[in-house]
């Protein structure tokens, strides 16, 4: 039987900018407007019911999630392949390992940047509607651990 897997990729809300955030990077928390999208999720995501959480380590991704962790009464995984400077070929090989059900993850631009580009080779997007904005998300659906529809779902509203 195929496993069907629906994965809400998410880009971090707003942060502010790295340039100005003075410190360890990893440590950069959420804007006032970031907090406002990370609320909002709820409303966006609505539609999934989540089984899993996963994240960057990167306090901004967890920041990102933890409203949605705190309503759907689940942890938030750290995940190493959601970093910044992950590989396509880690992200796919984590959604591979997904059983049946919803993972919402939270990344980075950058892996949201390699995602897209698997979803336009594959023909699953279109190069006009490929976006990534903060606190945007593709949904993501794999059948056998392979890509086999996309969606995009702009940010929430801040």
């Amino acid at each position: 039987m195929t496993r069907l897997v629906q994965v809400a990729l998410i880009r971090h809300a707003h942060a502010g900018q790295r340039s100005a955030w003075r410190g360890d990077d990893r440590l950069r928390p959420l804007s006032a407007r970031g907090r406002r999208q990370a609320e909002g999720l709820l409303q966006t995501l609505g539609i999934v019911d989540v089984g899993r959480i996963l994240s960057s380590g990167y306090l901004r991704c967890t920041q990102t999630v933890e409203p949605l962790a705190q309503a759907c009464r689940l942890a938030v995984e750290d995940e190493g392949a959601l970093v910044e400077g992950a590989s396509l070929e880690q992200v796919l090989r984590l959604f591979g390992g997904f059983r049946a059900g919803a993972v919402v993850c939270c990344t980075h631009g950058d892996v949201m940047a390699l995602v897209c580009e698997e979803l336009l080779r594959s023909g699953l997007a279109k190069r006009d509607a490929v976006r990534f904005e903060k606190g945007g998300t593709w949904l993501l659906d794999l059948a056998g651990g392979r890509l086999t529809a996309a969606r995009y779902l702009p940010p929430p509203a801040a």
